[in-house]
C-alpha cells in the first residue's frame, strides 16, 4: 500500500491548528501564512486564522477571519462562539447576544453556550435572563459552578438573592453527587 503525503495546505491547517491548542498563536499565524492565497478559500482556514488573531488580541482582524468562516459554515460553534468573544471584547455586546442566540438555536444541548449567554446578559444589565440562563446551564451541566467564582462578567450580580439562589442550589446539588 502506498500513502500519499499530505496536501501541504492541510499540513499547514494542522500544525495551525496544534500550535493553537498549545496558545501559540504567532507561531499558528505563521503556519496560516504559509497557505498560498489559492488555498485559503475554506472554513477551516478563516476559523483557525480567526482562532489565532483571536489568542493574539487582535480582536477586529479575528472578527473579519470568522466573518469569512461564518459565510462558509453558520453552524459552526467555534466560529460562533469566537465571534461573540471578540464582539464583546470590542465593545459590541448587543452583537455578542446576537450571535451567542443564533449559537443557541444551533447549538441547544451545549451548556457553555447558555452560560455565555448569561455572561452577556448580566454585563448589558438584563438581570432576569442572565440568572435564566444562568440557572438553565448549570442544570445542564453542574460542573459549571466551577467557573462562576472567577468569572467578572457576574461580578454585579454577586450580591443578588436570585443570583445567589441560583448558584447556592446549584452547589447543594453538586455537593449532593460527590
Amino acid at each position: 500500500m502506498v500513502f500519499l503525503p499530505a496536501s501541504r495546505p492541510k499540513r499547514y491547517l494542522d500544525a495551525a491548528e496544534g500550535f493553537l491548542i498549545l496558545e501559540m498563536p504567532e507561531q499558528a499565524l505563521r503556519e496560516l501564512s504559509r497557505i498560498t492565497v489559492a488555498d485559503r478559500d475554506s472554513e477551516k482556514y478563516y476559523r483557525l486564522l480567526g482562532q489565532a488573531q483571536q489568542l493574539a488580541t487582535h480582536y477586529q482582524e479575528a472578527l473579519d477571519a470568522y466573518q469569512h468562516a461564518y459565510d462558509k459554515d453558520s453552524e459552526n460553534l467555534t466560529t460562533l462562539m469566537g465571534m461573540a468573544w471578540c464582539y464583546k471584547r470590542t465593545d459590541q455586546l448587543s452583537a455578542a447576544i446576537t450571535i451567542m442566540e443564533e449559537a443557541y438555536q444551533h447549538h441547544a444541548d451545549e451548556p457553555i453556550v447558555l452560560y455565555n449567554l448569561s455572561c452577556y446578559f448580566t454585563l448589558a444589565g438584563d438581570k432576569n435572563k442572565a440568572i435564566s440562563w444562568l440557572g438553565r446551564s448549570l442544570r445542564m451541566e453542574p460542573g459549571l459552578i466551577k467557573l462562576i467564582q472567577e468569572e467578572p462578567d457576574f461580578d454585579s450580580l454577586r450580591s443578588d438573592k436570585d443570583f445567589r439562589f441560583v448558584v447556592e442550589s446549584a452547589e447543594d446539588k453538586t455537593s449532593q453527587n460527590t
